[in-house]
């Protein structure tokens, strides 16, 4: 795997864990442990869902039959679905999980990269006004 794709998976995998952790934390001590808890577990499975989209990338780019690409990104998508859907089964099966937590948990890479490039942005158009 490139470099730069471990380097960006470590940058917003750290991020996304830790801002997990940091908004759960509020809830677990104010006597909701199910909404942090179900905030970590969507994360945790979220980051597996990123490591899995740089695992396979460089397959996706590569060479090869169509066909053969095509079964690929499908089978990739299939198993990164199916493996999204255990946390949300593990929170509908089990009270120790908030369901809308655990959900909101699954966006936590999205949100991770999504306020990293708004931060980018505003700074950029701030720094021109200057």
């Amino acid at each position: 795997m490139p470099a730069a794709i471990k380097a960006t998976q470590k940058k917003y995998c750290s991020r996304a864990i830790m801002a997990a952790i940091i908004f759960s934390l509020p809830f677990i001590v104010g006597g909701y442990a199910p909404i942090g808890k179900g905030l970590i577990l969507g994360s945790l499975f979220s980051i597996i869902n990123f490591i899995l989209i740089g695992e396979t990338l460089p397959m996706k780019i590569g060479t090869g039959s169509p066909r053969k690409l095509l079964a690929l990104s499908l089978g990739s998508i299939g198993v990164r679905f199916g493996l999204l859907a255990i946390p949300i089964i593990i929170a509908i099966k089990f009270d120790y999980f908030h369901l809308v937590a655990t959900v909101i948990g699954i966006f936590m890479v999205q949100l991770a990269i999504l306020s990293d490039h708004s931060i980018k942005t505003i700074s950029s158009a701030r720094g021109k006004r200057a």
